[in-house]
């Protein structure tokens, strides 16, 4: 779902005001205030009361002949100062009966408030300024309702269409040409939108340039507070935005509107706003389909200490991200934690050089057995380099995946690495290769339909044993004598003799292919 919101006009300045064909007949000539052009025109105001600065409210440009100021200099000189109390937007005077030339004593006072003082040489009927001004500033404000209308009804779409947050800010970032990112009020980046280079050169340094920019948005920074029920938990923040101040304060605050409405229903995930940061992270770093230097600025960003560090990659079987993250925290331990599927969850620890990584790892998955009782932590060698990050991810994925299914993995330690898993890790790598695959069939090929399920669980429990019969009956609840009738059909469909060490290690390796293959 796409919708182009579009932009408002600019905001009238008085210099946009004075370049209008309708002034310009009136040779209009700055004597004060030119360094203040570019403020906004909110209204126009014909005026001739002396007191006009009472009536109002700031962003005015006040018309007059100046016909009740003649000849009382100090009126003249608190006309000016009453506008500039009144943060008028600027003062034209139409030159005629009242005042052949500009008043000095009105110009001293306006340059020294820095007002804008206009005078218009030749006859000006103020009605066509005032039609034509007017006119143009009820058109913003009618584009202003529009553009606002547009784009609450499609972030609301997607939000009842159960969107993802992700979906809302790249909706976002499309319409506002420029990054966006959302953080929580410690400046920890939970969520980006935006063409990916420009996104990674506003993270590569990210919470300098985000305190440094302080809260002007005349910069193109523009922020929008998030929260509800008088308690802010983050900001989102167009950065670099080029377009008009007024289209981006909009587009920020209307986007504000649907993360917090977006937060409160919880969106399409139960997930929490930073492990869905997380997850994006390491998921990215797992596939390896985007460079690792490219991952940088967004781990950074996400408060992740990458700067002379020791990563730990570590997967945890049979883990909930919420305790594997309260573990964390006791322990002290600053990581990042990612759910990889429903049953493994990553954790990337960043460790001081000096730390050992062994000793905390272990620490780290004996509480959590403590804790969770049978978890299972996968852990690749510590790295040193940021770029060798991805590789241990998978490492420890792909040990994770080969204790999955396996019949000892209670007598695994708590932390299991590569060299713990053996032939069944070798055979998980090469799970893929046509030639394995076409080697289990070939080995298993009386014993995979569907009908022959119990034989071939026999057959895994058997080898799994070290063939033990006794052992084998026992966990399948059969008595010995059906037990070997079993295993005589099994060698039957298979052509083959369990008895031999050969044959049962080749049937053995072409079920562990064919139950990697499946897993």
């Amino acid at each position: 779902m796409t919708t182009t919101f579009g932009t408002l006009e600019p905001a009238l300045s008085v210099r946009q005001v004075l370049t209008l064909e309708r002034v310009l007949a009136g040779e209009p000539e700055v004597v004060a205030g030119a360094g203040q052009l570019d403020r906004p025109v909110r209204w126009v105001h014909v005026a001739e009361a002396p007191d006009v600065g009472v009536m109002l409210t700031g962003g005015e440009m006040v018309l007059t002949t100046g016909v009740l100021l003649a000849g009382d200099e100090e009126k003249q000189a608190e006309y000016i100062r009453s506008l500039h109390r009144a943060e008028a937007a600027a003062v034209v005077l139409g030159l005629g009966r009242a005042f052949p030339a500009a008043p000095d004593v009105m110009r001293r006072a306006a340059e020294r408030c820095g007002l804008p003082m206009v005078v218009l040489h030749r006859p000006f009927p103020f009605a066509e300024l005032t039609e034509e001004v007017q006119a143009r500033l009820v058109r913003r404000k009618f584009a202003a309702v529009s553009l606002s209308e547009s784009v609450r009804t499609a972030l609301t779409g997607l939000i009842t269409a159960g969107a993802p947050l992700q979906a809302l800010l790249d909706e976002v970032a499309q319409h506002c040409a420029c990054p966006v990112v959302v953080t929580n009020l410690a400046h920890r980046v939970l969520a980006t939108a935006g063409e990916r280079p420009a996104v990674d050169d506003v993270l590569r340094d990210w919470e300098r340039i985000a305190r440094q920019a302080g809260g002007s948005e005349g910069d193109g920074w523009i922020r929008a507070e998030l929260g509800g029920r008088g308690e802010r938990w983050g900001r989102i923040t167009l950065c670099g935005h080029r377009g008009d101040t007024a289209t981006g304060r909009l587009l920020a605050d209307r986007a504000a509107e649907a993360l917090v409405l977006h937060r409160m229903l919880g969106g399409a995930s139960a997930h929490s706003w930073e492990e869905q940061s997380a997850q994006s992270l390491l998921t990215d770093l797992v596939s390896g389909v985007v460079p690792a230097r490219q991952l940088l600025p967004r781990a950074r960003a996400a408060g992740l200490p990458v700067n002379r560090r020791t990563f730990v990659p570590l997967v945890v079987r049979d883990g909930e991200p919420a305790p594997l993250e309260r573990v964390l925290r006791l322990l002290g331990l600053p990581g990042l934690v990612a759910e990889l599927s429903d049953t493994a969850t990553a954790v990337l620890l960043s460790l001081a050089r000096d730390q050992d990584a062994a000793v905390l790892v272990a620490n780290f998955a004996a509480r959590m057995r403590s804790e969770a009782g049978r978890t299972v932590v996968a852990a690749a060698d510590p790295r040193t380099a940021w770029d060798d990050v991805p590789a241990g991810l998978r490492e420890a994925q792909h040990v994770a995946d080969a204790v999955a299914d396996s019949s000892a993995a209670l007598d695994l330690p708590c932390v299991v690495r590569l060299r713990d898993v053996h032939l069944r890790g070798l055979i998980r790598l090469l799970r893929d290769d046509p030639q394995v695959q076409s080697f289990a069939e070939r080995e298993l090929d009386g014993l995979l339909c569907p009908a022959d399920d119990d034989l071939l669980s026999v057959l895994r429990t058997y080898l799994a044993t070290g063939r033990n019969k006794s052992r084998t009956a026992q966990l399948h609840h059969v008595s010995r004598p059906a037990l070997y009738r079993r295993l005589e059909a099994i060698q039957g469909r298979l052509g083959v003799d369990l008895d031999d060490f050969e044959q049962a290690a080749s049937v053995h390796i072409a079920l562990l292919a064919h139950d990697a293959q499946q897993g």
